[in-house]
C-alpha cells in the first residue's frame, strides 16, 4: 500500500511540479496557435465587413494599415465603401481608432496602394466607382460611371491626408474597362537608371472577341507622385491582381493573380516597368485564384498568398535566388483566409496583414508577425 500511494502522489503532483518549474514562453507559440489579433472585425464601427489589406511600416516606424469598411457585405465591391487607415506605434500590438481617408457618400472608395518614399513621404494610389455599378456593369462598359483612379499623399506618417486627386486620364487607356489600383503595397525602387521611381502594381479588364479579359500592368512617378505614367501591359491576358518587387538595379518581377490554372504567375521587366516579359506559371506556387503579396527583405524575396485550390493555407514563402527557386514555407494560418500584404519589421521580422477568419475568411483582417527563421 505504501508504494501504491507513493506513485500515486508521483502521478497526481509531476504535471504540477513540471509547470511551476518550466514556464510557458507566450513569444514560442507557433502564430498558428494564438487568437486572432484583428486590425479590423466585421461588424465594428457600423461596417459589415472590412476587405483588402495593405500595409506599410512608415520612415518613423509606425505600421499603416489600410483597409475596405464596407458598410453592407451583399454589396461586394460595389455600394457605400470608405478608404480606411489604423496606426500601431508598437509593430502592431495595439492599434488607433480608424482614420477615414476618402469617404465619397454611397459610392466605392478602395484598392489601396501605399509607398513610403525614401523622404518619408506616404503616397496613396486609390479606385472610385458609382455606388451603383456592380463589376458586370463595369467590365461591359453598361454602368453610370467608370473605374476611375485617385491619388493622395499623407506628410504625417498617415495622421492625415490630402484630398484625392484624379489621375484616371494620366494612367489608364481609354478602352480599359474595370480597373484596379494593387490592392498591396507599392515600391520605391533604389537601384539603377530608375532610381527613386514610385512603381504601383495595377490591373485592367478588357473585351476581347466578346470575351473580358484581365492584364496586369504598374503605373509609376519619376518626380515623387507629381505626375503619373503607365506603363504598358503585360503582352498576354489571363492575368490580374499582382504584387511588384525589385530584384536588382530596376529589374522588376510581378507576381500575378491567375484565373486559368491553379498556379500564380509571373513576369519580368527589365526596364523599370515600362515593359514585360510574357507571364509564366511559377508551379512552386499552388494558389486559389487569389490575391498576394510579395516583399523584398535584404537578398530574400518573401510571397505571401492562399496555398490551396481554395482560399484556406495562407502561407509564405521565402527565395534566396530571385524566384527562380522557393525553397522557404511557413502556414500563417490552415483555415479560411484571402487577401494579404506583407511588411517588413525588421531583417528578423516579416509582419502580415490579411483577411482570415473561422467560420469565412472574411471575418475581420489580422495581423501576425513572423520571425523568419521560421520561414525554412
Amino acid at each position: 500500500m505504501r508504494i501504491y500511494h507513493k506513485y500515486l502522489f508521483i502521478l497526481l503532483f509531476l504535471p504540477v511540479l513540471l509547470a511551476s518549474s518550466v514556464p510557458v514562453d507566450l513569444d514560442i507559440i507557433p502564430e498558428t496557435q494564438k487568437k486572432f489579433n484583428y486590425v479590423y472585425e466585421q461588424g465594428a464601427s457600423g461596417y459589415e465587413v472590412y476587405r483588402i489589406p495593405a500595409i506599410v511600416k512608415t520612415k518613423g516606424d509606425i505600421l499603416l494599415a489600410f483597409a475596405e469598411a464596407r458598410k453592407l457585405r451583399r454589396n461586394g465591391d460595389s455600394g457605400d465603401i470608405d478608404l480606411v487607415v489604423k496606426r500601431s506605434l508598437d509593430k502592431g500590438k495595439t492599434w488607433s481608432d480608424y482614420i477615414v481617408i476618402w469617404d465619397d457618400g454611397e459610392n466605392s472608395c478602395g484598392n489601396p496602394v501605399p509607398i513610403v518614399d525614401d523622404k518619408g513621404r506616404v503616397h496613396l494610389l486609390m479606385t472610385w466607382n458609382h455606388g451603383d455599378d456592380k463589376w458586370g456593369a463595369l467590365v461591359n462598359g453598361t454602368g453610370r460611371n467608370i473605374r476611375r483612379a485617385y491619388y493622395t499623399y499623407s506628410d504625417d506618417e498617415g495622421r492625415s491626408w490630402a484630398n484625392p486627386q484624379e489621375i484616371t486620364s494620366s494612367i489608364k487607356d481609354p478602352a480599359w474597362d474595370w480597373y484596379g489600383t494593387g490592392p498591396v503595397h507599392g515600391i520605391q525602387i533604389k537601384n539603377g537608371v530608375y532610381k527613386n521611381r514610385l512603381v504601383t502594381p495595377n490591373y485592367f479588364t478588357i473585351r476581347e472577341n466578346g470575351k473580358v479579359v484581365d492584364y496586369s500592368h504598374i503605373a509609376y512617378s519619376d518626380d515623387y507622385g507629381k505626375n503619373w505614367k503607365s506603363g504598358r501591359p503585360t503582352p498576354v491576358g489571363s492575368v490580374g491582381e499582382c504584387s511588384v518587387t525589385e530584384l536588382g538595379d530596376g529589374y522588376l518581377m510581378l507576381t500575378m493573380r491567375t484565373g486559368d490554372g491553379s498556379y500564380r504567375k509571373y513576369s519580368l521587366s527589365y526596364d523599370g516597368g515600362i515593359s514585360w516579359s510574357e507571364p509564366e506559371y511559377n508551379i512552386q506556387q499552388l494558389d486559389a485564384n487569389c490575391q498576394g503579396s510579395i516583399l523584398k527583405i535584404g537578398d530574400a524575396l518573401f510571397l505571401s498568398n492562399a496555398a490551396a485550390a481554395t482560399r484556406t493555407n495562407l502561407t509564405i514563402q521565402k527565395s534566396t535566388d530571385n524566384g527562380v527557386t522557393w525553397s522557404g514555407k511557413y502556414v500563417v494560418y490552415t483555415g479560411n483566409s484571402g487577401y494579404s500584404d506583407l511588411v517588413e519589421i525588421s531583417e528578423n521580422q516579416i509582419g502580415i496583414f490579411y483577411e482570415g477568419g473561422e467560420k469565412r475568411y472574411t471575418d475581420g483582417l489580422d495581423f501576425k508577425i513572423i520571425d523568419i527563421k521560421l520561414i525554412k
